[in-house]
């Protein structure tokens, strides 16, 4: 098993494709994706778009959402049969190139930064390899790894996560909170395959139990259109005044054309305007229990509903992320077995715990959970009001 990126002596070869995971294939397609933007930005001599390019890459696609969702992969600590080996090393090869690209594609504009990336890459077990990434050659995107629908289905998944995260802050609600369901309208039989087919990794990563897809004649959620002042003004500027009430009072049959994606035909003092979904804005409002958010066409509603078994996995959850914390201050790896003696706490917390014994024990790397009525040394711990006494031994 390996233990760290000095270890990864293979980083030099590439991983056969059969062995990458779809999240890994995606990261690739983005890749060269953005090498064919970034080209294209420096043959037109404009740097900023480039960089632009490169960091949005870098924060929203590779560190956002491909580090993030794969981190166990890294450290997985039972990646000793070849099957898990073999993932391991796949996670950390595609980590390994999406890196080496960036630097040497902002190389031109990030010199020093680039070099020292570059160069530490291509270290191995500390001996440095004296090749300068203004040395190398510049990337050339591989058609052959660019799937165009797997980049749809990860963007959507994106922006269902971001909306329904969006509604967690807003309503105060932490992520490591498990919910019952998300209600997602579905106007196009493709975006709802694009969707089922990421369903999992959406549910995982906003907390929810169940993806739920409704047709816009449930009547579930109640829209509403407001018009794009700045592009309708540019097109229709005597006629916003008339325009602007017109759409304000569109229907159900109206709103439902434009989010098709077809174009609407409506007539204002003997004139005829032609509008598409992207010259006005089409919001939906709450239902009780429930809280609704936008983005274009996108629309998602959140179960707002926190029952009591929902409540305990959450308590369990952030009692986790607590021990792991312990677990960092005492100096411990991630494959350092621990044991836990908790002291008896209000009647939801200790049935949070027995309820959940099994998951925090594998989540911590815990051989055994203990709760008694009283422990004299111990850390206390507080959660959103609640305090519980736990000691760590090892």
């Amino acid at each position: 098993m390996y233990a760290n990126i000095d270890d990864f002596k293979f980083l030099q070869d590439e991983v056969d494709w059969q062995y990458l995971k779809e999240s890994d294939r995606w990261i690739t397609s983005r890749l060269n994706s953005l090498i064919k933007v970034v080209d294209q930005a420096y043959e037109d001599y404009e740097p900023t778009k480039a960089t632009r390019a490169i960091q949005e890459f870098v924060v929203a696609d590779l560190s956002n959402w491909y580090v993030r969702l794969n981190r166990k992969r890294f450290w997985n600590p039972s990646a000793l049969d070849s099957t898990d080996s073999l993932d391991k090393i796949a996670a950390y090869q595609t980590l390994y190139n999406c890196l080496k690209v960036i630097a040497k594609l902002s190389a031109s504009v990030a010199p020093f930064y680039s070099d020292h990336l570059y160069r530490d890459l291509n270290s191995v077990s500390g001996k440095e390899v004296h090749e300068s990434v203004h040395l190398s050659n510049f990337p050339v995107a591989d058609e052959n790894k660019v799937d165009q629908d797997l980049e749809d289905k990860m963007h959507l998944a994106q922006d269902i996560s971001s909306l329904v995260h969006s509604l967690r802050k807003k309503h105060k609600i932490k992520v490591r909170q498990p919910l019952t369901k998300v209600l997602i309208p579905i106007l196009r039989e493709k975006t709802r395959h694009q969707i089922q087919s990421v369903e999992n990794l959406i549910k995982w990563e906003v907390n929810v139990k169940e993806i739920e897809y409704i047709d816009d004649t449930s009547g579930i959620l109640v829209k509403k259109a407001k018009p794009n002042f700045r592009k309708l003004g540019q097109k229709y500027g005597p006629l916003m005044k008339e325009l602007s009430m017109k759409i304000q009072k569109f229907h159900h049959d109206e709103i439902k054309v434009l989010e098709q994606g077809s174009q609407l035909e409506i007539h204002i003092n003997n004139q005829t305007v032609y509008l598409n979904e992207d010259d006005v804005e089409i919001i939906s409002e709450d239902i009780p229990g429930w809280s609704v958010a936008n983005e274009g066409s996108l629309t998602v509603a959140l179960d707002l509903t926190i029952t009591e078994e929902l409540r305990k996995e959450g308590i369990a959850r952030d009692l986790i992320n607590r021990v792991q914390n312990l677990r960092k201050e005492m100096g411990l790896g991630v494959q350092d077995k621990i044991n836990i003696v908790f002291e008896k706490s209000n009647s939801l917390v200790d049935k949070a715990l027995e309820s959940n014994k099994n998951y925090i024990c594998k989540e911590t790397q815990a051989l055994s959970m203990i709760i008694q009525e009283e422990l004299k040394d111990g850390v206390l711990l507080e959660m959103d009001g609640i305090q519980l006494k736990i000691k760590i031994g090892v």
